[in-house]
């Protein structure tokens, strides 16, 4: 994993930034892991990563936070 991602996260995340995904990208792959715990990184594809927000953006994944 390239030292120079720049991460991003949510502006919905908290003041402090204690409770936030951050997201990067590295040639042909989107990494993300949790600000509070920056050494597990999780990798997946932009199609995939896509998929997943067209998901969220429906509340099918609604039930993990109610």
């Amino acid at each position: 994993m390239s030292a120079s991602i720049k991460w991003q996260k949510s502006s919905f995340s908290g003041g402090g930034g204690e409770n936030c995904i951050e997201v990067g990208q590295e040639p042909g792959r989107i990494v993300m892991r949790e600000s509070d715990d920056p050494g597990i990184v999780l990798t997946t594809s932009p199609e995939k990563l896509a998929a997943f927000i067209k998901g969220v953006k429906a509340g099918e994944f609604d039930h993990f936070v109610h």
